[in-house]
């Protein structure tokens, strides 16, 4: 079964869950902001898709962070950043049998699905 990572209240998150349910694609849907995140998943995440994907600059998150936590990053200290502010992800993260989606793209999810 896919997994969809994203939070309910983003539009680009309830894009992507009509998409799958149009589709009749079963997924579980996993709320970061409620859930969060582990370490573990978001190394995998950064493995396959590169950690400066999965940071969200142009979030309302970002623009709100003190500007010492948003110079130097490194995979570690933005994985530490989603992991302390979850909402900072790029979002959604479809996984699936043999890898990831950053974003809804309805031409990429058809063509990948």
């Amino acid at each position: 079964m896919h997994t969809l990572y994203g939070i309910k209240q983003c539009g680009t998150v309830k894009k992507a869950q009509v998409w799958l349910q149009d589709h009749q694609i079963a997924y579980q849907f996993h709320d970061v902001k409620v859930a969060g995140l582990t370490e573990a998943q978001l190394t995998v995440f950064a493995e396959a898709l590169g950690w400066e994907a999965l940071v969200n600059k142009r979030s309302t998150t970002w623009r709100q962070l003190p500007d010492t936590r948003k110079q130097d990053l490194t995979q570690a200290t933005a994985l530490q950043l989603l992991i302390d502010y979850p909402t900072l992800m790029k979002r959604p993260i479809l996984a699936f049998e043999g890898g990831f989606l950053l974003g809804f793209n309805a031409e990429h999810y058809q063509h990948t699905l």
